[in-house]
């Protein structure tokens, strides 16, 4: 298989199935726009979307109940869909699957740490060059549940880092913990945050900064970025609807 040309430098959304996903359904009744959506799993029996990635077998969800709750979803999607699913093997009963290209992706990106379905998905982006990657509902550990974190998110954060060096441009759903995205902005420089006037993070001349919260002019109805890049005007949503 090769790259995908018309994925070049497009804007694409990936959406999990963390809580974060319904941020995803806000920013699309609000006119945002994505190029193609790529459903993780049985995200793809909800939403509409390009692709699906599906890293287990399909016969994990045919003959096993091993995936509980979204046994049924998957094979929703898997008897009556019509876009491609992306997996690591053919099955017979199923005509939508795709084999992920492991090895092309392999040789291009030089790199086998891909140790949940989200990463596949997010390396697939890289080695398409899309030019925007948005992350919706992959979170993996949740602000007000400190006994419980998903396992992956380590591997997320480094496929999007290597995107990000890639010059692809990273977005976050405002609530998710991927990336500290949920983090409070005074919080999020350790050390830092521990000063009776914490640092915080501004972009100022197309450079991020480090200044003073007590120099910072803060406005409860003021727009907040998405984005990690914090200088994209046209996709920014508001605090509170």
């Amino acid at each position: 298989m090769d790259p995908i040309k018309e994925l070049e430098g497009k804007t694409v959304a990936i959406v999990g199935l963390g809580n974060s996903w319904f941020d995803y359904n806000l920013a699309k009744s609000h006119g945002t726009h994505f190029d193609e959506v790529w459903a993780i799993n049985s995200v793809a029996s909800v939403i509409f979307h390009d692709r699906v990635f599906m890293m287990d077998p399909a016969s994990r969800f045919y003959d096993t109940e091993n995936a509980g709750n979204q046994t049924s979803g998957m094979l929703d999607v898997l008897e009556n869909g019509n876009k491609p699913i992306y997996t690591c093997e053919l099955d017979e009963r199923c005509d939508n699957l795709v084999e992920y290209p492991i090895n092309e992706v392999l040789a291009s990106l030089n790199c086998h740490y891909l140790n949940n379905t989200v990463a596949y998905a997010v390396a697939f982006a890289v080695w398409n060059n899309v030019g925007q990657i948005n992350m919706y509902g992959v979170d993996f550990s949740y602000k007000g549940n400190l006994h419980f974190a998903e396992s992956g998110r380590a591997c997320v954060e480094y496929w999007l880092a290597k995107a990000s060096s890639s010059g692809i441009q990273i977005g976050i759903a405002g609530s998710s913990g991927l990336l500290d995205t949920n983090v409070s902005d005074n919080e999020k420089l350790y050390g830092y945050h521990r000063l009776d006037d914490p640092m915080i993070v501004v972009q100022e001349k197309n450079k991020l900064i480090a200044k003073k919260s007590s120099k910072i002019i803060t406005n409860e109805h003021q727009l907040e970025p998405t984005l990690i890049g914090r200088n994209d005007e046209h996709l920014r949503e508001p605090k509170k609807w």
